[in-house]
């Protein structure tokens, strides 16, 4: 690689050449190189970057839509989110370069002025997946930015073009050179490239959005070289349905949650609980809703479900359903699999014999479970190993809020569906769902090294 501002790489027939470790290492020089100058960049200089990358990149939506679809298949209007979402993220890291603050704590000892400083804390591994391929990428670099860190960012495998464009975008808002690296990587390789940047001495942080196989995998790197790290991982959102719920509202929303992106979004609503008394309608409301959502080219159609990432994917996601049909679940909407596409599918009867009830599908599948009171309905939600999002619509919001403060989840939503971001929130997950938080000033908190720093006047006796 040659030393130009953004880790400069190689293109064969359009795609990156992936890096080698040593490659890899080489990155992460630059970013310690580039350190020093823009940790001590004033928050003006970095505000305005942000900003303009935010100008850009609202710009070039259309770019982002083409990529988006190529690489992974997103719809139109996932792309469109995903631009939004990014330039919000922008925005929000922007305005929190003057939050990178302190305090000033009282002193037991005379005449010492104590107080708690932040500052950058180095290079940041930042590492996204290819499913919200701008917004969690701009997630992971633009905070560590704003608090005046260099980062170096790998690429997920799968969409290399979306996000050497979302790096681009930074390069040509004025970013300095060395301060955003990006790597691209083999399959086979990914491990060696991992490793060797989560070893490298300068990298203090690692933040990390993907499956928690993979989470485990960068935890226990990052414990073995003594790294902080930040995880947002798998989940397997619930949505409990109370019996004075608007049911309206409820199946909007469940069809958002479970189906949008065809499923493949971390927050995804994966299981419906819903109360015995409103079980009926409900499933058959979902059911005529789903059918309306016809899975096929968003290019050559009106298809609200385009192609998942892979027919392998697809074919994993299909599998699970029959498993539990076999075990004694309904379909009620879909099930078709063609190639990469799959129907939305709502399952009725699923129960904890079936590989659904506990295993993330990552897919456009709904699994209805029915309860008969709400101590089983919470019972049923904590019933997973994961602990990222959920949902709980009643009408009688107290009682929902008592609800919604049962579950294992880091994010709740009442009367809303369970997909939903905000900048400025502390987005993140319980259990194996991750640690950490992104966003606004709990994002400050994963970025910054809390420093005690005091000042002493007059003389102080010592015992010796």
């Amino acid at each position: 690689m040659n030393d130009t501002a953004h880790a400069a790489i190689a293109f064969a027939a359009g795609n990156p050449i992936p890096s080698t470790a040593a490659e890899a290492r080489h990155v992460a020089n630059l970013a310690a190189s580039a350190f020093p100058a823009w940790s001590a960049t004033p928050p003006s200089g970095r505000r305005e970057i942000l900003n303009r990358a935010a100008d850009l990149m609202a710009a070039r939506e259309e770019d982002f839509a083409r990529v988006i679809a190529e690489e992974t298949g997103g719809t139109r209007a996932w792309s469109d989110l995903n631009v939004r979402l990014g330039v919000a993220n922008l925005r929000e890291a922007a305005a929190l370069t003057t939050q990178v603050g302190g305090e000033v704590i009282p002193s037991d000892r005379p005449g010492s002025l104590a107080f708690a400083l932040r500052q950058p804390c180095g290079v940041v591994l930042s590492i996204a997946p290819w499913n919200a391929p701008i917004v969690l990428a701009v997630r992971a670099i633009a905070t560590p930015l704003c608090c005046g860190n260099t980062v170096v960012f790998k690429a997920s495998e799968l969409c290399p073009l979306t996000h050497q464009l979302v790096v681009d975008t930074f390069a040509e808002a004025g970013l300095p050179a060395g301060v955003l690296g990006i790597v691209h990587n083999a399959e086979e390789s990914v491990q060696e490239i991992v490793e060797a940047l989560i070893a490298h001495p300068a990298v203090r942080r690692v933040n990390f959005t993907g499956s928690t196989r993979s989470g485990r995998v960068i935890a226990e790197l990052c414990a073995r070289y003594l790294k902080r790290s930040l995880l947002e991982l798998g989940g397997k959102a619930p949505m409990i349905v109370l019996d004075d719920a608007d049911l309206e509202e409820a199946v909007k929303a469940a069809c958002y949650g479970a189906f949008f992106h065809q499923g493949q979004i971390c927050m995804s609503t994966e299981r419906l609980i819903v109360h015995e008394d409103v079980a009926d309608e409900f499933v058959q409301r979902l059911r005529a809703a789903a059918e309306r959502l016809t899975a096929g080219d968003p290019g050559r159609g009106d298809h609200k479900i385009g192609r998942m990432i892979s027919a392998q994917a697809a074919a994993r996601v299909k599998a699970m359903v029959d498993d539990a049909v076999v075990r004694g679940a309904r379909i009620v909407a879909g099930g078709r699999l063609q190639g990469a596409y799959l129907d939305a599918t709502v399952l009725d009867g699923v129960s904890p014999g079936m590989r659904i009830y506990y295993d993330e599908t990552f897919g456009p599948v709904a699994s209805v479970i029915r309860f008969s009171d709400v101590d089983e309905a919470v019972s049923i939600a904590n019933d997973t190993e994961y602990g990222l999002a959920a949902a709980v619509f009643g009408r009688d919001a107290m009682r929902a809020l008592d609800v919604a403060r049962r579950l294992e989840t880091g994010i709740c939503h009442i009367n809303a569906a369970t997909i939903h971001d905000e900048p400025q929130m502390p987005l993140g997950g319980m259990k194996s769902s991750g640690y950490g938080r992104f966003g606004g000033k709990a994002g400050i908190e994963e970025f910054t090294e809390l420093r005690w720093i005091t000042i002493q006047s007059g003389k102080l006796d010592y015992p010796f």
